[in-house]
């Protein structure tokens, strides 16, 4: 049985563009999106089959979060390309118990359900995979971990028989995971790597759209919904699980109305022997007003720098408290400042029923309540990059209440995966929440401070 496979893109550039990448001989990886109604699923589809209909043998999968996704909304992308193609089951068979597509040359197309398993906690599971090429649709929605994975099993079956290099497509929303940190903002900066290819599609590139379809979205969506979905914006978040909107969190660089009280504190995050970076901020009220950073620092250099700026600004040691979790203990030791234990016991406050999970996560829920009422402001200088990566991971301060008994957030863990670091500054900001609690050091600690 011969096939004659057309992809017309009906003017569609964008998707001109990634078929010209997924043919070269030097793109490996390649990141398609940045709006609803770009032509995401309808390329992605074309682009697997017809490799798997040119090539017989060879292995592709298309990867969602969820499989039921996979049989909702990708199914049916897959069959209305067979469809335009003349394509019908003498030509394939698919395997709903396995959750794969044999077409009649031998190839092969894997439907892979890539949620987490704590089992699995690095997908491991997909290393042993040998594919030709793939496919991952809503990566928006991946952990960066099962992004490698899936990866990495590209490349290994009858790429050499047939010169073909290995490629992930990856269809996505804007989204504040790995995707805009590795991609949308290489790609603006005009750093992105040779082999990685980043495509902003939006809804007007696709010339067959439903009539109507996006004055129905304009009328549904909310703002940050339609700045993301429609207008391709990657800073806007429309997450409901964030608890500090993005204008609130630009705004703490501008909100010079905050009150400076004559009060002052130091904060202080302590770096693990250079694993992530020691953050030291001195305040007056809610004013950041100096701050010192350190890449590879040993304790007595932090303690040094803890001691000089009390001098400095005049600070009690009970004013001035330091993450006392792993070496950090040192340095409270040996300052003789408050030390910060992040799953230490929240603090109880009268007139209020909230159950939080431990120290960190209240502090973390006074921190955005300061940042959506304006009343923290950073008034010190700072470098572009690190109010980028400030903005960065204040946009991390997202719910993860499934403990319906006890508020939490998202893990470090998780944040380290989004955007590649330990969110340093964050660590230091919530600790001066600490101090807003109500606190009774008792006598005896007080005394062994002063």
């Amino acid at each position: 049985m011969s096939l004659t496979l057309n992809l017309d893109v009906h003017g569609n550039q964008k998707q001109l563009e990634c078929c010209r990448y997924w043919s070269d001989d030097t793109t490996t990886d390649i990141v398609y999106g940045g709006s609803k109604g770009s032509g995401k699923s309808y390329l992605g589809c074309s682009l697997i089959f017809s490799d798997a209909l040119t090539y017989p043998g060879t292995h592709y999968f298309i990867a969602r979060k969820k499989l039921n996704d996979l049989r909702k909304f990708t199914k049916p992308s897959i069959k209305e390309v067979f469809k335009h193609w003349g394509i019908d089951e003498r030509y394939y068979r698919f395997d709903g118990n396995d959750n794969f597509f044999e077409l009649h040359n031998g190839s092969i197309v894997y439907l892979l359900e890539a949620k987490y398993l704590p089992s699995d906690k690095e997908y491991a599971r997909f290393g042993s995979m040998q594919m030709t090429r793939g496919w991952i649709e809503e990566a928006g929605e991946f952990e960066e971990d099962a992004k490698n994975n899936l990866a990495a099993s590209i490349g290994r079956w009858k790429n050499d028989e047939y010169g073909l290099t290995g490629k992930l497509l990856q269809t996505c929303n804007p989204a504040k995971n790995y995707l805009y940190r590795d991609y949308y903002k290489k790609f603006k900066a005009n750093v992105l790597e040779e082999w990685k290819k980043f495509i902003q599609a939006l809804p007007q590139d696709n010339k067959r759209l439903a009539k109507g379809y996006l004055d129905n979205l304009r009328r549904i969506l909310n703002k940050n919904q339609r700045e993301r979905l429609l207008n391709g914006n990657w800073e806007a978040d429309d997450d409901p699980t964030a608890m500090c909107d993005y204008d609130n969190i630009l705004s703490i660089f501008e909100n010079d109305h905050v009150a400076t009280t004559g009060k002052k504190y130091i904060t202080c995050d302590v770096a693990r022997f250079g694993s992530d970076k020691a953050r030291i901020g001195v305040w007056d009220g809610w004013d950041l007003i100096e701050v010192h950073s350190f890449d590879i620092s040993k304790t007595t250099e932090i303690q040094d720098c803890i001691k000089a700026m009390r001098v400095k600004h005049g600070i009690p040691k009970i004013y001035s408290i330091a993450d006392q979790d792993g070496v950090g203990g040192g340095v409270v030791d040996n300052c003789k400042i408050l030390g910060f234990t992040n799953n230490s016991s929240p603090v109880a406050v009268k007139g209020q029923s909230e159950n939080y999970k431990n120290l960190q996560v209240q502090c973390l829920y006074m921190l955005a309540k300061m940042i959506n009422t304006f009343e923290f402001n950073i008034s010190c200088e700072l470098s572009g990059k690190d109010k980028d990566d400030i903005i960065e991971e204040l946009e991390q301060l997202k719910t993860n209440n499934k403990d319906l008994n006890k508020l939490d957030v998202i893990s470090k863990e998780t944040i380290k995966s989004n955007i590649g670091r330990s969110p340093d500054w964050r660590d230091m900001f919530l600790m001066r929440a600490y101090f807003d609690l109500p606190r009774n050091i008792g006598r005896t600690k007080r005394a062994a401070l002063l």
